[in-house]
């Protein structure tokens, strides 16, 4: 489970009488559970990078607190970090070693010995449907293959929650089906926790189980899709998010930029 809390963050932006101070997280809350797909949606800019970027420790948050299975990753985060899997994007591997050596290299890291790691290799190949890629150097890999490798390579040490950034960006049609049934069956056979950062309304439909929308910086809903298109009254999903994570002033002006060929 991963608990989110009140989160806050500011960056510097230029120098001098240039400098001004950026607001990119303000008061971001919101729950994932065990055994649940929990997708965090918003536009581009809302702020969920920089959320999951904290939460995986790799930015400390101004304000507020984040817990990975009850523990406190600002006062534990090689505890917390180790029951975490995160995939913020598919660059990184090594290409001149195979997929199975990347996993391998990556379950080091997290001190499992070689043969526990290869082992596990094997196991997470039948879980995402890439056997016929371990033994393959990743240097030609596909998009979606070296996404699987990668996926692999942060589940190589079998933590009980995943974080996956946008994973389905520059993936095709069939790649990204691929990666849809492979988090499934890490929630529904193996119970993980699994938050999913989109902006695409399909894959929120077809796979979360809650959402969390943020908008602004801000957490402004939170609940299922059937939950979030009757607070709105909305039928379509895509008109549901719209109205939440947009206030009216700005649905007005941006229809008005889209009528003049502006956006």
């Amino acid at each position: 489970m991963i608990e989110v809390q009140d989160l806050a963050k500011r960056f510097q932006q230029g120098r001098g009488r240039q400098a001004r101070t950026v607001l990119a997280v303000d008061g971001v809350s919101w729950q994932a559970r065990d055994g649940r797909i929990t997708g965090l949606l918003g536009p581009n800019g809302a702020g969920k990078t920089t959320t999951l970027r904290m939460v995986a420790a790799l930015l400390p948050p101004d304000t507020g607190r984040i817990a990975v299975d009850g523990i406190d990753v600002a006062q534990q985060p090689m505890q917390a970090l180790a029951r975490l899997g995160v995939l913020s994007d598919a660059r990184g591997l090594y290409p001149r070693l195979t997929a199975r050596e990347n996993i391998v290299y990556y379950g080091r890291l997290h001190g499992m010995s070689r043969a526990a790691a290869s082992a596990r290799a094997d196991t997470l190949a039948k879980v995402l449907d890439m056997a016929p890629l371990l033994e393959r150097r990743t240097d030609g890999f596909s998009q979606g293959e070296r996404m699987k490798t990668a996926l692999a390579r942060a589940l190589v040490h079998n933590p009980p929650n995943i974080i996956l950034d946008e994973p389905t960006n520059g993936l095709d049609v069939l790649a990204t089906r691929s990666l849809r049934e492979a988090l499934r069956r890490l929630r529904d056979d193996e119970g993980k926790c699994i938050v999913f950062s989109t902006h695409i309304m399909q894959e929120v439909e077809r796979l979360c189980d809650e959402v969390v929308v943020i908008a602004h910086g801000r957490t402004v809903a939170e609940g299922t899709v059937p939950a979030l298109l009757a607070r709105t009254g909305e039928k379509d999903f895509e008109e549901a998010f719209v109205s939440l994570a947009f206030s009216e002033e700005e649905r007005t002006s941006q229809a008005l930029a889209a009528s003049r060929g502006l956006s």
